[in-house]
C-alpha cells in the first residue's frame, strides 16, 4: 500500500485520515496474503507492517520499488493500493488477483467505466520495469470492475468521503 506522499494538495498528512479506512477495506479480501505500507513524507501510526522510503520524492514508482523490495523471494505478485482510495471494494482486489492468477498478464489493473484505476497487479516479472512514474506507466490488461464502484481518490480535503471527515477540533 502506497502511503509515502507529501499530501500537499491536501494540506496536511491525508494517510493519517485515510490509512485505517483503506486497511481494513484490504484485510477483507480473500487474496491477501500479507501487507506492506510505505512511508515517507509523513510517519503514520498503524498496526501493519511498514517500510520507509527515504527516495518517495522521486515519485509513486521509487515508493513502489521500496515496497516491491521489502516482499519475500518467494512472493509471485504484488496487489499496489494507494493509501487514498478509501471506497476501495475487497471484491475489486480479489478480482484483480483472480484474472491474474488465470494467466492473464504480469500487469493488471481494475478498471471502472473503462477507465484504469486500482488496485494493479504486478507479477514479479513486471517489478524491474517500474519507473518513477510508477505502475501507471506500464501497459495493463483491465479487468472491469464497473460494478464495484470506483475506490475514489482523495486529492483535496473537499475529496474526502463524510464518513472521514474529522470532527471539529480535530487536526487534518
Amino acid at each position: 500500500m502506497l502511503a509515502a506522499g507529501a499530501s500537499t494538495r491536501f494540506g496536511s498528512p491525508k494517510q493519517r485520515l485515510l490509512l485505517a479506512e483503506v486497511l481494513e477495506r484490504v484485510r477483507a479480501a480473500r487474496s491477501i496474503d500479507g501487507i506492506v505500507v510505505v512511508l515517507g513524507a509523513h510517519e503514520v501510526e498503524t498496526d501493519a507492517r511498514t517500510v520507509r522510503c527515504d527516495e518517495w520524492e522521486r515519485g509513486p514508482g521509487a515508493s513502489l520499488r521500496c515496497g516491491l523490495a521489502a516482499l519475500d523471494a518467494e512472493v509471485e505478485a504484488a496487489v499496489v493500493i494507494l493509501v487514498d482510495g478509501p471506497d476501495l471494494a475487497p471484491a475489486s482486489i480479489d478480482r484483480v488477483v483472480d484474472a491474474w492468477r488465470q494467466g492473464l498478464g504480469d500487469v493488471l489493473a481494475a478498471s471502472y467505466g473503462g477507465v484504469r484505476g486500482h488496485p494493479v497487479v504486478l507479477g514479479r516479472a513486471a517489478w524491474g520495469r517500474v519507473p518513477d512514474e510508477g505502475a501507471r506507466a506500464l501497459e495493463p490488461i483491465l479487468v472491469a470492475c464497473d460494478d464495484l464502484g470506483s475506490p475514489g481518490d482523495v486529492d483535496f480535503a473537499d475529496d474526502l468521503p463524510g464518513r472521514l471527515q474529522p470532527e471539529d477540533g480535530e487536526q487534518k
